[in-house]
């Protein structure tokens, strides 16, 4: 109970409070869609950036956290999109769609705060190392595997551009890689410049999950309850347990399979809604499987807390 109430608790009331003001009228729409632009296009970005710019390459893209991790995700998207086409009858594009929600945890919004609050804030960059890949290799997947469905035969050549294309105009992607840049080189930024960055970190996570609160306003559930209740399944508990079997098969450091656990064990992010209205393919599974697998989480969250070592 002491984790529920000091770790997982204080991050979901930051997430209810958007939630009710939005409901309320007492925010409006059009302002929760500014403070999620802000978090996403800027200030998270930046705490994207200012993690991989300081991040010991060496010590923590370590093969067999990252496996451990993606292999996990990549069984979620498998199993999504299989069950998608042949349980549930979806088309191929609805279930890539579908599959994408089981793949694309919400490691950055709910894994950093959570993770933070429960081991503080040195634990994170096992953290950041999975992130680093989180949103390319998603995406990659994702708009392939899309690509690929609706190109129906076309060469390889025409469907990498497109690829590419998408990925790089996502913003997190963009910071990600401009912070690997100045990784990589050694480039030392003016002290105004990092100090402007660091004030833009510091409301990157709060202004994100009240804006995510906002957001999972609109995500009402309807209909499809059968296929959200197994995607929520699929994210909550087979993604987070296969990557704790490859982890332990692995011999990862209770460090490295805390940040695992709970990266993995995230309920799908916005991003799977966005990537499903990007398409206009299986809205409505992706809307509200975000809004119910984040409600779910402090539930499933709170049980992979309390076996976590």
């Amino acid at each position: 109970m002491q984790i529920l109430l000091e770790v997982i608790v204080p991050v979901f009331i930051v997430i209810g409070f958007g939630y009710l003001v939005t409901w309320r009228k007492l925010f409006s729409d059009n302002a929760v869609d500014g403070i999620m632009r802000f978090a996403q296009n800027f200030a998270v970005p930046c705490l994207l950036f200012r993690g991989i710019s300081r991040l010991d390459l060496g010590a923590n893209f370590d093969f067999n956290l990252l496996s451990s991790f993606y292999g996990g995700a990549v069984s979620g998207f498998v199993i999504g999109l299989l069950a998608a086409r042949y349980v549930f009858k979806r088309d191929w594009e609805d279930a890539v769609a579908i599959g994408f929600c089981c793949l694309f945890s919400n490691s950055l919004l709910l894994g950093i705060p959570i993770t933070e609050r429960a081991y503080g804030p040195e634990a994170l960059t096992n953290n950041y190392a999975i992130i680093a890949m989180h949103s390319p290799f998603c995406y990659a997947i994702g708009i392939t595997a899309m690509e690929i469905v609706r190109a129906q035969g076309a060469s390889p050549a025409t469907i990498a551009p497109k690829v590419l294309k998408a990925m790089f105009r996502n913003p997190l992607i963009l910071g990600i890689s401009v912070g690997l840049f100045v990784n990589l080189t050694g480039i030392t930024l003016p002290m105004p410049l990092n100090d402007a960055i660091d004030m833009m970190i510091r409301s990157a996570i709060p202004v994100a999950l009240f804006g995510l609160g906002g957001v999972l306003y609109r995500y009402r559930p309807e209909g499809d309850l059968k296929t959200i209740f197994f995607v929520c399944f699929v994210s909550l508990v087979v993604h987070p347990s296969i990557s704790w079997t490859l982890g332990h098969l692995q011999n990862l450091t209770v460090e490295q399979t805390r940040s695992l656990i709970l990266t993995a064990s995230m309920a799908p992010g916005v991003n799977a809604y966005l990537f499903a209205n990007m398409y206009g393919r299986a809205r409505r599974v992706a809307a509200s499987s975000v809004l119910l697998a984040t409600a779910g989480s402090i539930i499933t969250v709170w049980g992979w807390l309390s076996v976590l070592p």
